[in-house]
């Protein structure tokens, strides 16, 4: 008779103790790489050789957010606070900040922000909430001395959030179109303008344009750009890697298909999902 699987237990909350002292293990982990006898690697690298790797990190991150696994999100949440100790690890050597600095602005700046927490202000739902946030985050950026409303879009962002950003920020200060019809006849003169245009350099800045005004669309659809392209992206290569398998299948070759087997095996793995 097999023996009987051992009966699985939900896993225990740890406490609020117990999440300060892995924090707190994690950190001395950081510093003892950064130290005099730690690792040579870890010791070389600077905020600014580390820009990659952190960048890296968070695609990771939010690919394992996309396939569902807490698991992998769990694990590439923990290569993200990597980065955040080792930038800490570099500036408090340098005597530029610390993590206790970095915890005191971002606190400071959540209780301050949400007054209908921390205060007593009373609110009527999450749209409510936003306008409030934004109202006080444009007051902190007035008494920053930023002078233009679109000041704090990075411009290191992929394209497609870099133009969202800029919208964002330009609709905050009433910069926008009144409904979304405008926006759909922008987007339609864009592509009329960008059809009519032969000339390779005014054929780029066309499409860029029509670019900008697809993401404005996105915006007042309420969809990230980000997200729905790529969306489409995986559905894309989905569907090309079914079609490739039927081809295979057939005993053929995608390279060797004309397009009228190609388009009747994209039409099939599209009917399929």
């Amino acid at each position: 008779m097999a023996e009987a699987e051992p009966a699985k237990h939900p896993k225990i909350k740890p406490t609020r103790e117990e999440n300060v002292q892995k924090l707190r293990e994690m950190l001395e982990v950081v510093e003892a790489l950064r130290a005099p006898d730690g690792c040579p690697w870890d010791r070389e690298q600077t905020h600014l050789t580390l820009r990659p790797y952190l960048l890296e990190e968070t695609y990771e991150l939010l690919e394992a957010i996309e396939s569902g696994s807490t698991e992998d999100i769990s694990e590439e949440l923990g290569d993200v606070l990597l980065q955040v100790f080792m930038h800490h690890a570099i500036a408090q050597e340098a005597g530029e900040f610390s993590i206790a600095d970095v915890a005191e602005h971002v606190t400071a700046k959540m209780v301050h922000r949400h007054p209908h927490v921390f205060g007593d202000v009373e609110v009527a739902g999450a749209d409510q909430v936003l306008a409030n946030w934004e109202g006080l985050k444009n007051k902190e950026q007035r008494k920053q001395g930023r002078i233009s409303a679109l000041e704090g879009a990075p411009r290191t962002l992929p394209a497609l959030a870099w133009a969202l950003s800029l919208q964002k920020r330009a609709a905050r200060v009433g910069f926008d179109w009144k409904d979304i019809d405008g926006v759909l006849d922008k987007v339609a003169e864009e592509a009329q303008e960008l059809s009519a245009e032969s000339d390779k350099q005014r054929q780029e800045e066309e499409l860029g344009d029509l670019l900008f005004a697809l993401v404005n669309l996105s915006r007042h659809l309420r969809v990230n750009p980000e997200d729905a392209l790529r969306t489409s992206s995986r559905r894309f290569q989905k569907r090309f890697e079914e079609m490739e398998q039927a081809a295979r299948d057939s005993g053929k070759d995608v390279r060797e298909m004309t397009p009228e087997e190609l388009d009747a095996l994209w039409e099939k793995a599209k009917l399929e999902g």
